[in-house]
């Protein structure tokens, strides 16, 4: 009985190995795309060219490049189960491009080494945290819940900050955006964590399962890096 038991615990942990390879494979490579499109982007005459209207304000580009990407995510999350995997992955790679776009503008902001060390700043941040999420045994649901409502909370501040452009407030959304993606990254490590011990689960499923993980889990970054740049970052 004893040796039943052992191989569907070795089975199970096997499985989720092989979910968090595949999520962090997404995260990665989405992060990769993107910042390959934002180092191309973020030149002045690319934005000029593309972002800048006729009278020198910003185009309805790129309000549209900056808005999609926030609703492709949505709509990867809310409605994975209908798209086949290889829809879901051209979804991903475009959610990934968009956001590359979207992100060009930072070079054009900070300097090349701030926006370095502020990413290596936020990957051991964000590695720091993904390790106590999938390890601790503490229940982060409830956390996970308020931290949400706090994402929720800083997202439409940052709106009304772009036509605000107050400091203060940019200030004041980046250090309690620190603080929530930081605890939101161990949240959804626990939530991916949970999810991938469900056998349950197809095949196929796990697939779509493991790009929405690596979604989650790359916006968060994102989130996290963007809160830090704009509290370490050096202007140029």
């Amino acid at each position: 009985m004893s040796n039943i038991i052992n191989e569907h615990e070795g089975f199970t942990q096997e499985i989720t190995r092989e979910f968090f390879r595949s999520v962090y494979s997404y995260m990665v490579g989405a992060l990769a795309v993107s910042g390959v499109i934002a180092y191309w982007a973020g030149t002045p005459e690319f934005f000029q060219q593309y972002f800048l209207s006729a009278s020198g304000g910003l185009s309805p580009v790129y309000y549209v490049i900056i808005f999609a990407p926030m609703g492709l995510g949505l709509l990867i999350q809310m409605a994975y189960k209908r798209f086949s995997l290889g829809a879901l992955m051209a979804l991903y790679l475009l959610f990934s491009v968009l956001m590359g776009l979207s992100l060009g503008s930072i070079f054009l902001v900070y300097s090349g080494q701030s926006i370095a060390i502020t990413f290596f700043v936020s990957a051991g941040a964000f590695a720091g945290m993904a390790i106590l999420g999938y390890t601790t045994k503490t229940d982060l649901t409830k956390m996970g819940s308020l931290l949400y409502m706090a994402f929720i909370g800083i997202f439409i501040a940052g709106i009304v900050n772009m036509f605000l452009k107050s400091d203060m407030m940019s200030f004041i959304i980046s250090v309690v955006g620190v603080f929530v993606f930081t605890g939101l990254t161990a949240y959804y490590m626990q939530k991916l964590k949970d999810m991938s011990s469900d056998s349950s689960l197809s095949g196929i499923d796990r697939s779509k399962l493991a790009i929405v993980g690596g979604l989650i889990l790359y916006i968060t970054f994102i989130n996290l890096f963007m809160s830090l740049l704009r509290i370490m970052g050096s202007r140029d």
